[in-house]
């Protein structure tokens, strides 16, 4: 496949044998970042996990100190006080039966989806179409709960959610390129200590096999995750 020139150019930047401190990969992604557009910053990291064990699984959400510089449009599952709560704490759209309908309609303008327990029943239908696109509520990210005036807070504040994919990596976002140094450092240890601290007991070996971090539109940057 061939690479555009932007791409080729900041390609020539990195060593791709060397493996980066944190601190030295975060200062070369802010110079492959050469889009028109502001590039979200990611991390993909290799777990040394089987994710078709369920004693595997990693999973589970963290507020980022300097949120992911992207506006969240937050949908709420939730009916009389609570759906009052809700749009006083700045849900996008709240809702209940009309919210399942317009979904099942094929509507989708939404990034995060909060439901307090008592809707999950009425939620459930949604499973086939919001499960595959990362949706679903969740207790274990937080976003099933009483508390939903917390749970906008958190969302709005730049909380994201890792989950292990079937090919045990997990990929997060963890801010913008406009982002200074300190403020993706901080960003990037954050995620990783979350990451860290969820280690399934049942997983065997080394835990952090690899890590990259990558723009949008740029090459990945090996990690030294034993910085971690």
């Amino acid at each position: 496949m061939k690479k555009g020139k932007k791409y080729s150019d900041s390609l020539k930047l990195i060593d791709r044998a060397k493996l980066y401190d944190p601190e030295e990969a975060v200062a070369l992604v802010k110079q492959t970042a050469k889009a028109k557009f502001d590039e979200t910053v990611e991390i993909s990291v290799r777990l040394g996990v089987d994710p078709r064990h369920a004693d595997q699984q990693v999973r589970g959400a963290v507020v980022l100190p300097n949120g992911t510089g992207k506006t969240v449009r937050v949908l709420v599952f939730a009916k009389g006080d609570k759906a009052n709560e809700a749009l006083a704490a700045g849900a996008d759209f709240v809702g209940a039966e009309d919210m399942v309908a317009k979904i099942q309609g094929g509507w989708f303008d939404f990034d995060v989806c909060v439901a307090t327990p008592d809707m999950m029943g009425m939620v459930g239908r949604l499973g086939r179409v919001l499960g595959p696109k990362g949706l679903m509520p969740n207790p274990k990210s937080g976003t099933v709960s009483m508390d939903v005036t917390r749970a906008i807070n958190d969302i709005k504040a730049g909380k994201v959610e890792y989950r292990v994919d079937k090919t045990a990596i997990i990929h997060c976002p963890v801010g913008k390129a406009s982002f200074d140094e300190v403020k993706l450092q901080e960003n990037l240890r954050t995620l990783m200590e979350a990451i860290i601290k969820a280690k399934p007991a049942a997983a065997k070996g080394t835990y952090i096999r690899s890590a990259v971090l990558s723009t949008t539109m740029g090459p990945g940057i090996k990690l030294n995750a034993l910085k971690f």
